[in-house]
């Protein structure tokens, strides 16, 4: 179960989610679950980034949705959405916890490879987990 933890600064809430159940809901799901979680950690970064005034962490979670979902149609926005909100986890531990342990060209390149793809998924999860473990100081009841 996901622990929810309130974003310092900020009105809203984050989850830190289990990353090994990230992989495995969205392999249950076929994908669903994916463009949901999808959603969710470009929103808790805008949030963050609104809150902290670092506005490379985001401004409209909806739009990286539909280039990870329509945008397929086109071929190359989903590949965009991908390595910016891997940027994103990026900027939001150099911005957060002074450092970072992710690259976010690993991760990308990972999901060209469709089993190790889902390593990616691990890899920004676990990654946020660290943002939200340091940052977020308040439980949420």
């Amino acid at each position: 179960m996901a622990r929810v933890v309130q974003i310092a600064g900020a009105s809203s809430t984050a989850k830190m989610r289990n990353p090994l159940g990230v992989v495995a809901l969205t392999v249950i799901t076929f994908g669903l679950y994916g463009i949901f979680w999808w959603y969710f950690i470009n929103r808790e970064m805008a949030d963050l980034g609104q809150a902290n005034g670092v506005r490379e962490l985001g401004q409209s979670p909806v739009t990286s949705v539909v280039a990870l979902t329509l945008g397929s149609l086109i071929v190359v926005p989903p590949f965009v959405t991908f390595y910016r909100t891997a940027k994103r986890v990026e900027t939001a531990q150099n911005r957060m916890l002074g450092s970072n342990n992710f690259s976010p060209i690993l991760a990308f390149v990972l999901i060209f490879f469709p089993p190790l793809g889902l390593i990616s998924l691990f890899l920004i999860q676990s990654n946020l987990n660290q943002v939200w473990e340091r940052n977020a100081a308040i439980p949420y009841p």
